[in-house]
């Protein structure tokens, strides 16, 4: 008898794309409470590792990106207003690592997405979907409740009337429709959706990492994020793309006519 694996959150590294694996597939990549610590420990790790420039964040297989949270352990896991407080920790904890994280970060989503994984969505950097992903806000056939911190994501991201119209609504869209109101930023025709993910991907990885950096802490500034950088840091941080070596390397590959080689100092 075959012992089914047990739900996960794993990484791979090639090439300096650091690939996170939502991994349940027997419940369409639903996250586990155990799964979001998983989840914040490796964006931490992997955004710290030098031979990574970027992270790209996907569900096992191709029938789910995340199918939200896991119901099936809300009995055990958010039962009294302590477990519901520990649980929106870990959550958040998960979704800050994304935001937060020195790197850039691409959710490939196909499938479905739904509640918390459109949440997860949008902690990310750049989002990409197949087409045909379904996406949905099932709060209200719930009877859960998002607090504010997730909401204020999903109003800041979509605008405040597209965001009111999916949580009143709970309704299914597809992703055509995501890329319209700004959950994705691009849908592709699911057979070409992986060939153009990897050239998308490839390319960030080929950029220069310095200014990559600089540039994301310069948006969390300006969206006065939570835990946002302070503008001295962004200085700082624009500062250190001049003085490196990237730097002098970007104008040298200029004038050779060839392809830079960054190497993130």
């Amino acid at each position: 008898m075959t012992t089914a694996t047990p739900p996960s959150v794993h990484g791979t590294v090639a090439d300096g794309i650091a690939t996170l694996t939502i991994d349940n597939p027997r419940r369409l990549n639903a996250m586990t409470l155990g799964m979001w610590d998983q989840l914040h420990r490796l964006v931490r790790d992997y955004g710290e590792r030098e031979d990574v420039r970027v992270l790209v964040l996907r569900g096992a297989g191709e029938r789910a990106f995340v199918s939200g949270a896991d119901i099936s352990e809300f009995g055990e896991q958010r039962d009294s207003p302590e477990q519901v407080a520990r649980y929106g920790a870990a959550v958040h904890a998960a979704q800050a690592s994304l935001s937060q994280c020195a790197k850039p970060v691409v959710a490939a989503i196909r499938g479905i997405c739904i509640g918390g994984g459109i949440g997860l969505a949008l902690a990310c950097d750049l989002r990409y979907a197949s087409a045909s992903t379904r996406f949905r806000m099932p709060a209200a056939r719930l009877g859960l409740g998002y607090d504010l911190r997730s909401t204020r994501r999903m109003v800041e991201m979509l605008g405040a009337p597209r965001a009111v119209e999916l949580f009143f609504t709970a309704r299914m869209f597809d992703g055509t429709e995501a890329e319209r109101c700004g959950v994705v930023h691009r849908s592709f025709a699911d057979e070409i959706f992986e060939d153009e993910l990897a050239g998308i991907v490839a390319g960030i990885a080929g950029n220069a990492p310095l200014t990559l950096r600089a540039a994301k802490l310069a948006v969390r500034h300006i969206l006065a994020e939570p835990d946002a950088p302070d503008a001295a840091s962004v200085e700082a941080a624009v500062q250190a793309c001049f003085d490196s070596e990237d730097y002098r390397e970007g104008q040298q590959a200029f004038q050779d006519k060839r392809p830079p080689r960054f190497r993130g100092r």
